[in-house]
Order: C-alpha cells, then sequence, then structure tokens
C-alpha cells in the first residue's frame, strides 16, 4: 500500500454528498478529535468523507445525489476523491492520499461495519484478517526462484568439485608428454648431428629428397589432423549421450506433468472476477442497509414535536400541554406521516438487521471461496510454469542433439576423407622410397618425423597445459560459487520465517495491548483475553498440510479467587466490541499501518459504557497521530475537556 509523507499539520476537509451529508467544512488539529452529538448528526457520514479522502471505497452516496466528492487536504497537500453513481455501484476517482487502502480498511478505519471488529464479534478466523496484507503467493514464488537458482549453483560446484579428480592424471600426462619432447629432440640432435657427418653431397641430396620430405610432412600433417578430428568425434558422442539421457528424464518429467491436469485457469480468473463483483454489491447492499438502519434507529430515539407535526400536516403552533397528551406509544412514520406503534417499526428494524447478519455472513461466504479460488490459481499458474519450464528445456536439449548429431556427421565424412587421404600419402612415400634409398634421404627423412613428432607432441602438451588452467580457474570460482549458495540459503531462511515472524508478532502485540487494556478498563471477574497460535494438521486433496490458526481465550474469575477459562460467546457486548477494537489496533501495529496512514477512525462505541470509552481513546490516542472518535453527548461528556469537539457537521 503506497501512501505519500506529509508533514503534521491541521486537517480540513470539504466534502459534498457523502452518506448523509449535504455539504459540510471542518477543521481539526493533529491529537484526538470528538464528533459529538445526537444521532442522526451525521458523524458517521463525516468519518466517511475522511476515508474517501484518504483513499477508500467503503464509502456511501447521498441517496438523492448522482455524484459526490470529497478535498482533504493535511498541512499544505490536498488530496481529493470523486463519486459518481453507476449502474451497479459507485465508480470512484481523484487523487486520494492511498493507492491501495486495504490495510487502512481493514486495521485503520474502524466503524461498524469494519472487517476486523466484525471478525471478532462472529467468532471468525481471525489469522485470515491479519494475515490479509501478507502476498503469500509472492512469497512462494520468490522461494521456488531462489531455490532454482540455488540448485543450480550447488550443480555448477559440483561439476567443478568433480573437474579436480582430473588434475592428477592431466599433470601426469603433462610431465609425461615434456619427458618425450626431450628424449625426441635428444634424437634429433643426434640424427642432424649424423646429417652433417654425411653432408658432403647434401645439397644434391636435398634436392633429390624434396619432393619425399613434402610428402613425409603432408603425411604428418593429415595424421594430426585425423587425430584431432577423432578427439572431436569422441567428445561429440560423449555430449550426444549425455543430452539423450537428458532428453530421455525431461520427456518422462513432461508426460508426468501431463498426466496431472489442471484445473481451466481462464474458468478461475472468470469465477474470481465474478464473485469480486459480487462481493462489491453486497458492500454496496450493506452500506445502504446500514444507513438505513441506522436513521430508523435515530428516529426511534425521538422523533422532535415539529417535524412529527410537519409529517402529519397540522398546525405547529398547537399548545404545549396538547402535545404532551399525543399518544407516546406512537411514531410518527416519515414515509407516510401516519402515526405507527413502535412494537411494528421495532419488529422491522429486528429483520433489517436479521438481512444485515445475513449479508454479513454472505460476504463472509464469498471471501472464503475467493481465497480458496486464488489458492487453486496459483496452483494451476504454477504447474503450468513448471510444464512450460520442463517443455522450454526439452526444446533446447532436443535442438542441441539435432545440430551436434549433424556435427557428428560431418566429422565422419572428414574422417573417412583424412583416412583415404593417409593412405594415398602412404603409398606415394612408399614409391619414393623405393626410387631413391640413399642414406642421406634415409637421414632427412629421419629428422623431418622427429620434428614433425615434437611439433606434435608439443602441441599436445599445450593442449594439455590449457585444459590444466582452465580446471585451476574454475576451482578458483568453488569459493565464490559457494559464498553464493550461503547467501541464497539466508534469503531463503528469511523468506521461510517472514510469514511466521509476522504471526507471532502480531499475536504478541495483541496480546500486549489486550493486558494492558483490561488493566485499564477493569472489567469484573475478566481477567485475560488472549490469542493462541497453534498449528493443526488438515488435508488439501491428496496431501496432508500443516496450517496454522489463532484462537482467541477468555480466562474469569470467581469471587473467591479462583480461575478458569471462558467460552468466547459469553463476553458481553462491551467486552466482545473492547476486543474488536484492541484486535484491530494490534493489526494497525503489526503491519505498521501508521507508516502509511496517520488515522485511526472509530465510531459505533455505543455498547461501551463512558468511562471505559474515555480510558480505550486516551490509550489508542498514543498511537496515531489523528484519531477522530463519534460519540453521543452523553458519552463525550466523560472524556478530556482538552480534547477537540466537532459539533457541527
Amino acid at each position: 500500500m503506497e501512501s505519500r509523507n506529509v508533514a503534521k499539520g491541521a486537517v480540513r476537509l470539504e466534502a459534498e454528498n457523502i452518506g448523509g451529508i449535504e455539504r459540510t467544512e471542518v477543521t481539526f488539529d493533529p491529537g484526538v478529535t470528538i464528533l459529538t452529538g445526537r444521532n442522526a448528526t451525521n458523524r458517521t457520514s463525516f468519518l466517511q468523507a475522511i476515508m474517501a479522502g484518504l483513499g477508500s471505497d467503503q464509502v456511501s452516496l447521498k441517496g438523492d445525489a448522482d455524484g459526490g466528492s470529497v478535498s482533504l487536504q493535511i498541512g499544505d497537500t490536498e488530496y481529493t476523491r470523486d463519486l459518481t453513481r453507476q449502474a451497479g455501484g459507485i465508480s470512484f476517482g481523484g487523487d486520494p492520499y492511498l493507492e491501495d487502502s486495504r490495510l487502512a480498511d481493514l486495521f485503520g478505519f474502524l466503524l461498524e461495519s469494519n472487517e476486523a471488529r466484525r471478525t471478532v464479534a462472529l467468532e471468525e478466523d481471525l489469522r485470515d484478517i491479519i494475515m490479509d496484507p501478507v502476498d503469500a503467493d509472492a512469497i512462494q514464488a520468490e522461494i521456488r526462484k531462489l531455490k532454482s537458482q540455488r540448485e543450480e549453483i550447488k550443480r555448477q560446484i559440483e561439476e567443478r568439485e568433480s573437474l579436480k579428480g582430473k588434475l592428477p592424471e592431466l599433470e601426469e600426462k603433462r610431465v609425461d608428454l615434456g619427458d618425450q619432447i626431450e628424449e625426441k629432440e635428444a634424437e634429433l640432435e643426434e640424427k642432424r648431428q649424423e646429417l652433417e657427418e654425411r653432408s658432403t653431397d647434401a645439397e644434391e641430396a636435398r634436392a633429390e629428397q624434396t619432393e619425399l620430405e613434402e610428402k613425409m610432412q603432408s603425411l604428418q600433417q593429415t595424421r594430426s589432423q585425423l587425430e584431432t578430428t577423432e578427439f572431436r568425434l569422441e567428445s561429440q558422442e560423449e555430449s550426444l549421450d549425455s543430452l539423450r539421457t537428458e532428453r530421455e528424464d525431461l520427456e518422462s518429467r513432461y508426460e508426468d506433468l501431463q498426466e496431472d491436469g489442471t484445473d481451466d485457469l481462464d474458468a478461475i480468473s472468470s469465477e474470481i472476477s465474478r464473485l469480486r463483483d459480487q462481493k462489491q454489491r453486497l458492500e454496496s447492499e450493506l452500506s445502504k442497509l446500514q444507513n438505513v438502519i441506522q436513521f430508523n434507529e435515530e428516529m426511534l430515539d425521538g422523533t422532535s414535536q415539529d417535524i412529527a407535526a410537519a409529517l402529519r400536516g397540522e398546525d405547529t403552533s398547537e399548545s404545549v400541554t396538547d402535545q404532551l397528551l399525543d399518544d407516546q406509544d406512537a411514531t410518527v412514520c416519515w414515509t407516510c406521516g401516519t402515526e405507527v406503534d413502535q412494537e411494528a417499526i421495532e419488529d422491522t428494524l429486528a429483520r433489517l438487521r436479521e438481512l444485515r447478519q445475513s449479508k454479513y455472513t454472505d460476504q463472509s461466504d464469498i471471501e472464503d471461496e475467493l481465497d480458496d479460488l486464488k489458492e487453486r490459481r496459483s496452483a494451476v499458474e504454477s504447474a503450468q510454469q513448471r510444464r512450460e519450464k520442463v517443455k522450454r528445456q526439452l526444446a533446447d536439449v532436443r535442438a542441441e542433439i539435432e545440430e551436434r548429431e549433424s556435427k557428428l556427421s560431418d566429422l565422419e565424412d572428414q574422417r573417412e576423407e583424412l583416412t583415404a587421404d593417409i593412405d594415398r600419402l602412404e603409398d606415394e612415400i612408399a614409391t619414393l622410397e623405393e626410387q631413391d634409398r640413399s642414406e642421406v634421404l634415409d637421414v632427412h627423412r629421419e629428422v623431418n618425423e622427429l620434428d614433425l613428432d615434437i611439433e606434435r607432441l608439443e602441441d599436445e602438451r599445450d593442449r594439455v597445459a590449457s585444459e590444466i588452467a582452465d580446471i585451476e580457474e574454475q576451482i578458483e570460482e568453488i569459493e565464490p560459487l559457494e559464498e553464493q549458495r550461503e547467501g541464497l540459503t539466508e534469503q531463503l531462511t528469511e523468506l521461510r520465517t517472514r510469514i511466521d515472524r509476522i504471526e507471532e508478532e502480531a499475536v504478541e502485540a495483541f496480546n500486549d495491548h489486550m493486558d494492558t487494556v483490561l488493566d485499564i478498563l477493569d472489567y469484573e471477574n475478566l481477567d485475560r483475553i488472549w490469542v493462541e497460535r497453534a498449528e493443526t494438521d488438515a488435508r488439501e486433496g491428496r496431501r496432508k498440510v500443516t496450517k496454522t490458526e489463532f484462537r482467541l481465550h477468555v480466562v474469569r474469575s470467581t469471587a473467591d479467587g479462583v480461575t478458569y477459562e471462558d467460552d468466547f460467546a459469553h463476553l458481553s457486548e462491551s467486552e466482545r466490541e473492547v476486543t474488536g477494537l484492541v484486535f484491530a489496533l494490534a493489526g494497525y501495529l503489526a503491519h505498521d499501518v501508521y507508516n502509511e496512514v496517520p488515522f485511526i477512525l472509530l465510531d459505533s462505541l455505543e455498547a461501551i459504557d463512558s468511562g471505559r470509552i474515555a480510558a480505550l481513546v486516551e490509550y489508542m490516542g498514543e498511537y496515531a497521530d489523528y484519531l477522530v472518535v463519534a460519540l453521543l453527548e452523553e458519552d463525550a461528556e466523560a472524556l478530556d475537556e482538552d480534547y477537540q469537539r466537532v459539533t457541527d457537521i
């Protein structure tokens, strides 16, 4: 989630057609800001306007408006948001504070519909919420990439280690070649001295044996070419054997991967898109339903006499005494103006609340199904990547085999040609030797043969020396390769423990904060609420895997000091609300949300008594530059008088 660093300063908010707000302009400073007033005074809508300016999409438009806007100025920097009603939902534009508000929606914007608070209230899996911002798929992909790199480096190290065994044999061969060269040079020297002793008619003899020397030199060169060709043939055959073995292995692996089969990736992606649209529609319906419920609750708290008279179409000049004699058990319907029994409206509200709870459950089911589909998509993509990789490797190996087979065929043709040339030259030399058997020519021939032998031996010694140097150079690369492998191992260890570390930090943060908050709030016989991080075995298809879950524990004590573990369902509504808020605060700290957005927004605290609200606000105010709280007037009276108050929205 990207955000921008801005200097901490006064906040100026302008909003139009957000929630129940037609238009408002409010300024407040860093610290704790209290939104006070009776019900139906747009406090929740004001918090939604802040959320919109910060980048959240969990915002509703005024019921009779097709568009709305927010300008949020923090210090000297202004952020904007435009809302437009469209078929099926609301589209958003502008330049908000956050490009992605998911973290803030989970752990910073703590309204009644906040997902973290609802997860606690509904006793759902806390781990899914805490780990939601962690891209586990990306971490696993990075782990696979690093493992592949490490395996390649391991292969290179093993290849270089195997070369060490060749060095003694090559060194011995180089020494042996040196000895052979010395022997040949000594023999050559003897022949040259013998040639000098017979050099009386050397010039004439040399002229006579020129053709023979040329033939012998050609023969030696052709033999040398044949040795080189045979060596290259042998190397090509060895490489071909290795490549054919590798091809068989890759073909087997590819067949295995093909037999595994995979789901249709397009179908999975289409289903994910469909579920996301369905979830967005549900969120929009929940927002509208929440506004209807909130409005009806506020109207039930008491419709003023002037509003009631206006709804009936009556004269508002009725005496106060007559107004007091009106039926106190009836409420004016705010749609048709007739008097309706309050109990009937409360029944309707109960059904609306049941509908809201049903839609919350549907939303949770969709989120679970989305998580499953994302896991399936990741598995399908991984399988496809493995198949494509093996397919590319197989194509490369087949191409290289074809290329080497072609080279092998060319070398075999070359060997046949060289063999034929050698046979021809040997016949020609034999003919020339039969024509001239002079002793001087024989010595010349021997000298030439020795020269060629020495040249061949020196070439072979140079080749061996070059191979030794190449091997020694590769052996020197072992140490830096091992350092690279160790570095990759450290990175893998860090990645493998990152998720565990985040889970441990989140659990520790929650438990620390909950201990502190419970000490501050001093609930009777409630000693501790804490989260246990536990591992359980589960099945994924045919595989058995280990998964982590967060278990919430409640510890109480009796009047005589005996402690016992209680069920979370037995917590009071106030205790549940506090637990949900502290859980969200733990996420705010565990994921460093304060580095991304310096706001915490609080609403729907009616279940908590005013004294405890005051203590909770003071505690949470330490963790954000801006804490904005919506409260009823009677609850706000218990808070510090130094806190900023906003009463006119």
